[in-house]
């Protein structure tokens, strides 16, 4: 019996939810086929019917993961001060829910260690939000922020909330976000 399309859309659709959550909250190499579907309500089976491998579902979440990450930094960069978007970032609640949160602060580190088609979706996905933070700094600094600048400012906020997740003391844990909201604060307002 074959399905409808609109089926087969809504279920690629559940599996990629559940594959990008489950990447951001465990890690690529920590979640199976088997938790991904399971997590999906679908057979193992049923994944080579929308996907040729578990590289691919990851290269296809990436891109909608950060393609989502994106859109909600845009809007929070209209109108924000750097306070108001470094603060967000490095909060106690975005530490606490990272397989909702930032896929550059979860997954960057794995994907270095993938292939390189995964490397470049990852690349070309996130480049976006560089140039959306390269302008946004220039307009605060009031002279051109390059790409690679804006790289090491998101790489300060990702790093920052990097540690913070892994430092399971609750007190040192928030000393570390504080601490990266200050250096981001700086680095953001700065003319360099």
């Amino acid at each position: 019996m074959r399905y409808a399309p609109e089926h087969n859309d809504a279920t690629r659709e559940r599996i990629l939810e559940a594959a990008s959550r489950l990447f951001r909250e465990h890690g690529i190499a920590a979640v199976g086929l088997a938790k991904i579907m399971a997590e999906a309500g679908l057979t193992v089976g049923t994944f080579y019917t929308h996907f040729k491998s578990k590289e691919a579902l990851l290269r296809e979440a990436l891109l909608r993961s950060l393609d989502a990450r994106h859109e909600v930094l845009e809007q929070a960069l209209l109108g924000a001060d750097v306070e108001t978007v470094v603060r967000a970032y490095l909060s106690p609640e975005h530490r606490d829910e990272s397989g909702r949160g930032c896929p550059v602060a979860a997954l960057a580190a794995e994907v270095a260690r993938h292939p390189r088609a995964t490397r470049h979706t990852f690349a070309s996905h996130n480049a976006p939000t560089l140039d959306a933070l390269a302008t946004w700094l220039s307009s605060r600094r009031g002279k051109a922020v390059a790409r690679a600048d804006a790289a090491a400012f998101l790489g300060l906020l990702s790093g920052t909330l990097q540690l913070a997740r892994a430092t399971p003391d609750q007190g040192e844990s928030d000393a570390i976000l504080a601490a990266g909201v200050r250096a981001a604060l700086r680095l953001g307002e700065r003319t360099p």
